[in-house]
């Protein structure tokens, strides 16, 4: 070894060049030969690894290979072979000068543990990449997990390099790392936090990628498009992003909407408000002109009989319509509404269905629709509670109804001085 590492040593001397001059013009040749010898081994090693990557990426069934080219973990392995070279031939050319040599020693072994890091991250992604493509897992937060394993992996090629450029062997960093648990608790807080609570989102099945999530607290409202160790992204509906703290998921309320994605149906709940003093009871006049109304004609011939009858026997005066059992144009009108859901073909007819009366408000008598649409992708959905109702607002007027909305500027009486002395 030291006669390779003086090859040029003695040519020099007989140049007539200083020791220490030939030393170090030796060092430099040798030196460049290197580094253009491990140059040529990295390009030539790492286009032999790829070829042989994508041979057997194209023979195999399996993606997980395609993963680790996409990931370019061939290419991180292929850096190994020069680096080794490197460890092993730097004694040859810095044998004259022992302390370089050591300072090169432990710059190229923080090398190797950089290096390695590299290829444990191309790893790690590809087991996640693989895992989304596997159904049962791909909606699972495994990016969480993955930046657990990457934690430990950095936590212990910190400690192996102070271990190699301080005198502090790894167990005595180790000791030093217990002792300060607790402030590293506290930096890595969120961290932690974020860990425990998707371990419990997981086993839980509390959300999935892909699932529609309403946190009022951040102001998110869409798809869950990633869950990782410290935050949850949320693709808003008006395609911004809401970033969430992984462990806000367990520690506040938040609604996820699979369940209605996951049923058959998506809920329908609006109410048209009517005003008060539009409602009345239905005299025969007015019953026969609403039988002309085909979805109620059969509902108030049936309704007329049993009246008819209840009121007989409870020999009721009807010169006065207060008296006995009357419809009212507000009941016919509900049940106009409740017909015209359950023939509607976009409703779901075995899911709850209803047209109700709510409690008088201060704006009217509310009537609600509560039913279920079969379809549930949003712009069908808003279409077909839209169609519902442009026919009820436009139906309102037929019952001798009237709907509640504040005074219009356009509709008020124009002032007129002296009209209120």
């Amino acid at each position: 070894m030291q006669k390779i590492g003086h090859f040029f040593y003695d040519y020099l001397i007989n140049l007539g060049l200083s020791e220490n001059g030939a030393k170090y013009i030796n060092a430099l040749i040798l030196g460049i030969i290197l580094m253009t010898l491990v140059i040529v081994v990295d390009t030539l090693f790492r286009k032999v690894l790829r070829r042989v990557a994508y041979r057997i990426s194209k023979r195999s069934k399996t993606n997980f290979d395609d993963l680790l080219i996409k990931n370019r973990a061939p290419r991180r392995v292929a850096h190994l072979l020069p680096l080794y070279m490197l460890l092993v031939l730097l004694p040859v050319v810095l044998i004259d000068f022992p302390e370089t040599h050591r300072l090169f020693s432990i710059m190229l072994t923080l090398v190797g543990i950089v290096l390695a890091l590299r290829i444990i991250r191309a790893f790690l992604h590809t087991l996640r990449d693989y895992f989304k493509t596997v159904p049962g897992l791909r909606d699972k937060p495994i990016d969480s997990y993955i930046q657990v394993f990457m934690i430990f992996a950095w936590v212990f090629m910190i400690f192996f390099a102070i271990s190699l450029v301080t005198p502090i062997s790894l167990k005595e960093a180790l000791t030093t790392f217990g002792a300060a648990s607790a402030i590293i608790l506290l930096i890595f807080k969120d961290t932690i936090l974020g860990f425990v609570a998707s371990i419990q989102v997981s086993i839980n099945d509390m959300v999935r990628i892909g699932d529609w999530v309403t946190f009022d607290k951040y102001g998110a409202d869409g798809d869950v498009i990633e869950i990782n160790l410290a935050t949850v992204k949320v693709q808003n509906f008006d395609m911004t992003i809401t970033t969430i703290p992984t462990y806000a998921l367990i520690a506040d309320s938040f609604k996820n909407w699979r369940g209605m994605t996951d049923s058959e149906g998506r809920r329908i709940k609006r109410s048209l408000l009517i005003k008060q003093d539009s409602i009345k009871f239905l005299s025969d006049d007015e019953i026969e002109r609403f039988k002309k109304i085909h979805l109620v004609s059969s509902y108030l011939s049936n309704m007329e009989d049993k009246i008819d009858k209840m009121n007989e026997e409870s020999n009721a005066d009807k010169s006065l319509l207060l008296n006995g059992t009357n419809l009212t144009n507000v009941g016919v009108f509900r049940k106009y509404m409740e017909t015209y859901i359950q023939g509607h073909s976009a409703i779901h007819k075995e899911m709850l269905l209803m047209c109700r009366q709510l409690a008088p408000t201060a704006q009217g008598v509310p009537l609600e629709v509560y039913c279920f649409s079969k379809d549930k992708k949003w712009e069908n959905y808003e279409y077909i509670m839209a169609d519902l109702f442009d026919h009820f607002l436009a139906a309102v007027p037929y019952f001798d109804l009237e709907l509640f909305e504040y005074p219009s500027s356009q509709k008020e009486a124009p002032f007129v001085p002296g009209e209120m002395e």
